[in-house]
């Protein structure tokens, strides 16, 4: 449960981060990171449209510049996006100068107010310097289709269990997702679940 759904204490290492959304209201935020993928993030874009949903992709700015039609195929379904840095990387493995500026040269192409950091965590310095620019943007269920050790109903069963008013879910429009066939499998009904439970899909405003 810890990486699925994180507990209080973690959360407050960055006490002015995005977890959760209004628990009083019956609504999800699916989000998706790492893409855009030309094998993947097409798919994932006619799945939603298929079922009329809006989401927010936290996008890699070295795969934008890669594949600029697709990022354009994102922004012109109406979905939200995020920055997720220039080259994936990790905050506790660069200095913070280094940090800043890969998320500053992302955001040259990206042009947004939001972001989420690689692997879901950066150091102290760099969350106090990036709160001033963006809303950050962490998770409240973080599904683990990338993982290797899980197979596609165990992602949907994290969804299912953890899942609740508010929460921002996080799957990834990755290779490592779509290569297991987790993605696959665990998106699709994930959101039939989501939809037989009541819930709205939103995105998430900057």
């Amino acid at each position: 449960m810890f990486i699925e759904q994180v507990p209080s204490l973690f959360r407050r290492l960055y006490p002015q981060a995005l977890w959760r959304i209004n628990p009083q209201e019956k609504a999800v935020y699916l989000t998706f990171d790492d893409g855009p993928i030309p094998l993947v993030t097409p798919w994932v874009l006619s799945l939603l449209k298929h079922e009329g949903i809006k989401a927010t992709f936290f996008m890699v700015g070295d795969n934008v510049r890669k594949y600029p039609e697709i990022f354009q195929m994102v922004v012109d379904d109406g979905h939200a996006i995020g920055n997720h840095t220039y080259h994936h990387i990790s905050g506790g493995r660069h200095t913070s100068s280094r940090y800043l500026a890969d998320a500053d040269l992302a955001n040259e192409v990206l042009k947004t107010r939001l972001f989420r950091p690689p692997h879901g965590w950066m150091r102290w310095e760099q969350y106090i310097v990036l709160r001033h620019y963006y809303k950050i943007v962490m998770w409240d269920v973080i599904t683990r289709d990338y993982s290797k050790k899980l197979r596609g109903p165990q992602v949907l069963a994290n969804v299912m269990k953890y899942t609740r008013r508010g929460s921002i879910i996080t799957f990834h429009d990755s290779l490592k997702s779509w290569n297991n066939g987790n993605l696959q499998y665990a998106l699709p009904a994930s959101i039939r679940f989501l939809k037989s439970e009541g819930y709205e899909f939103k995105t998430i405003e900057a």
